[in-house]
């Protein structure tokens, strides 16, 4: 495998779980440059051509509210959770502790040897 199909097998990977990552870190208000940061902070390194549109389709899918405030010397607009935001959350929580159970246990079974 080359290192272009890895790179575009992660980004595949990635892309699913970013939706999370993002609804996640939004249960506490944040503008663009600190949610980011969160992210790397917590191990997801996400570039702002990726972030930027994904939160605004967010709060246009109505999982995220939205206000401008004064912050340190400039407006920002800050997001987070709407109540349908948190509520898919939670179910996209069960979901990722589902298939993550479940993945768990293929990626650990060693295979079976037929004779």
């Amino acid at each position: 495998m080359t290192t272009a199909q890895l790179d575009k097998m992660r980004l595949e990977l990635r892309r699913g779980v970013l939706v999370l990552a993002v609804l996640a870190s939004l249960k506490q208000p944040h503008y663009g440059y600190s949610l980011r940061k969160q992210l790397q902070d917590g191990g997801i390194d996400i570039d702002e051509g990726t972030l930027y549109p994904l939160v605004r389709r967010l709060a246009e899918q109505e999982l995220l509210s939205s206000e401008w405030r004064q912050g340190e010397g400039r407006e920002r607009r800050y997001y987070q959770l709407s109540e349908l935001g948190a509520q898919l959350l939670s179910q996209l929580t069960d979901e990722w502790q589902h298939l993550n159970g479940a993945l768990g246990g293929l990626l650990n079974t060693a295979p079976q040897e037929t004779n």
